[in-house]
């Protein structure tokens, strides 16, 4: 009896340190340039900061079709994250769920309804904060273009012989134009780094840049190829989830 009761004392300790844990609501599974099924444990809580950067897939067959059309592919869907003048985060994005409409979201309702809808969601986090003052201007520039509309005829000519991320076009006429009034979503989220001082204005391209440049820091277009990539700002993008499974 003397040697059971330690026994049993260390199997219950053991027990204990080898069962799963679940990291809460809002987690971030380990950061990786993959786009796939596996869930890379372990998950950590995630929280938000001014200037992450979203991304999601569509599940709309005529959305996937538009991306394959313009010789892209998923992710499908970006947007920028930014504290409201509340302090309250929001995600600013061009033509959320297939809009017509910029609009600035409260941040949980709507990463929760791309999730409710099975679309899967990554964040890249900022490796530094913004400053105070990078925040503010993301705030004010944020309320500024919410409500502009989405850049529909600009996103179709994508497919044409005549899209902005032709290769010419690209390097010559591609450069940020600053505040637009309309954009769609990847060129909006580029648009908003560079006015806050977060990128490059001389080798950034928001007309020509897809939510797939922005997830894999490397692209098909050849001026983005050899001068375009978000790592030295943002770690890789990881997998999100509002119900974390066990570890």
């Amino acid at each position: 009896m003397r040697n059971f009761l330690p026994s049993v004392l260390v199997g219950i300790l053991l027990l204990g340190a080898a069962a799963p844990k679940v990291c809460g609501q809002q987690c971030l599974y380990q950061p990786a340039y993959e786009i796939d099924e596996e869930l890379r444990v372990p998950a950590e809580p995630y929280e938000p900061q001014p200037g992450d950067i979203f991304l999601s897939t569509d599940n709309l067959f005529w959305a996937k079709a538009g991306h394959r059309l313009a010789f892209s592919g998923p992710p499908h869907h970006s947007g920028i994250l930014f504290a409201r003048p509340d302090g309250s985060m929001a995600v600013l994005e061009a033509g959320p769920f297939n809009g017509i409409w910029v609009e600035a979201i409260d941040l949980d309702s709507d990463l929760g309804e791309h999730e409710r809808r099975g679309e899967k969601v990554w964040i890249r986090r900022r490796r530094t904060p913004l400053t105070p003052e990078q925040s503010a201007c993301l705030t004010q520039w944020a309320m500024a273009q919410d409500g502009k509309r989405f850049a529909v005829f600009r996103l179709l000519g994508q497919v044409t012989l005549f899209r902005s991320r032709g290769p010419w076009r690209t390097e010559f006429l591609g450069g940020p134009h600053g505040e637009r009034s309309s954009y769609f979503c990847s060129e909006l989220v580029m648009e908003s780094c560079v006015h806050v001082g977060l990128l490059d204005p001389k080798t950034t391209r928001p007309s020509a840049t897809y939510p797939r440049d922005l997830f894999f820091d490397d692209s098909s277009n050849r001026f983005l190829h050899e001068h375009f990539s978000l790592k030295e700002g943002w770690y890789p993008p990881a997998r999100w989830t509002n119900h974390p499974a066990s570890q």
